[in-house]
């Protein structure tokens, strides 16, 4: 190998860093700098005791535009993933390149979800884990896991799936196959796992006219669905969101 090579396979690492360390500078001070103690009293009170974590209390539309002004960086994602606060994990995952994530990788960081919104930002929400080339294998997989962090986050990525536009996109017989394994479960599975249904649902339902009628039969089996018992939330109502005045005009439903 040549000096020059040499040189420059170095030059090129010593840079790498400094823009890792420039980029982990610029993140500390845009936490801080949006720091909410309104959202870290909450943070406080429902999750600081049991899930080990910290958190600046940052909601999730300003860690998306942190996100954004640090850019995909695959390397600090895997920094800021050993990180004790939620909210630098988010970032973890906002960040990270779907070409350069791993199988590997994402079975150790399923383990690792210690909190709720970490799994819905982790497999929802446009993450790069849907993006990445062994999604649709990965999903299925995990729909058919027994353990339910897996399950969840394996419909969470059906969920991003369906919104695919894109030829590659599976065929309304995988979509009908999803379909009727939420149909034959959906009575057996953790609350967490039923909400995560009833996103995948929505998103499939929203293709076509085909895929509507058969993912409103078991919606209508499902009802709506309830949240944990500390959310205020509203019951997730998947057959008011496959019904809805939008859809009907959307697949010409008379």
């Amino acid at each position: 190998m040549s000096t020059v090579h040499i040189c420059g396979t170095l030059c090129v690492i010593i840079m790498n860093h400094e823009t890792q360390l420039m980029n982990i500078t610029k993140l500390e001070a845009l936490l801080k700098e949006n720091k909410n103690e309104l959202g870290i009293q909450k943070w406080n009170q429902r999750y600081s005791k049991s899930k080990g974590l910290k958190s600046y209390g940052i909601g999730l539309t300003v860690l998306r535009k942190i996100s954004k002004q640090i850019g995909r960086d695959h390397d600090l994602a895997l920094k800021l993933w050993q990180s004790n606060f939620y909210d630098a994990r988010i970032v973890s995952l906002l960040i990270d390149d779907p070409k350069q994530i791993t199988r590997e990788q994402v079975e150790l960081q399923v383990e690792d979800l210690k909190q709720g919104h970490l799994a819905h930002v982790f497999s929802s929400c446009g993450a790069p884990l849907a993006k990445t080339s062994f999604v649709i294998p990965l999903l299925v997989d995990w729909i058919e896991s027994k353990n339910t962090m897996r399950q969840s986050c394996g419909y969470g990525l059906l969920y991003e799936v369906s919104k695919s536009k894109k030829k590659s996109a599976p065929s309304d017989d995988f979509f009908l196959k999803r379909i009727q394994t939420i149909s034959e479960t959906f009575q057996k599975v953790h609350k967490v796992v039923l909400l995560s249904m009833g996103g995948a649902l929505i998103g499939i339902g929203k293709r076509n006219l085909r895929l509507n009628t058969s993912a409103l039969k078991v919606a209508k089996l499902i009802g709506p669905i309830h949240f944990e018992s500390n959310s205020d939330c509203e019951p997730l109502d998947v057959v008011k969101h496959l019904t809805s005045d939008y859809i009907k005009n959307k697949l010409s439903i008379k």
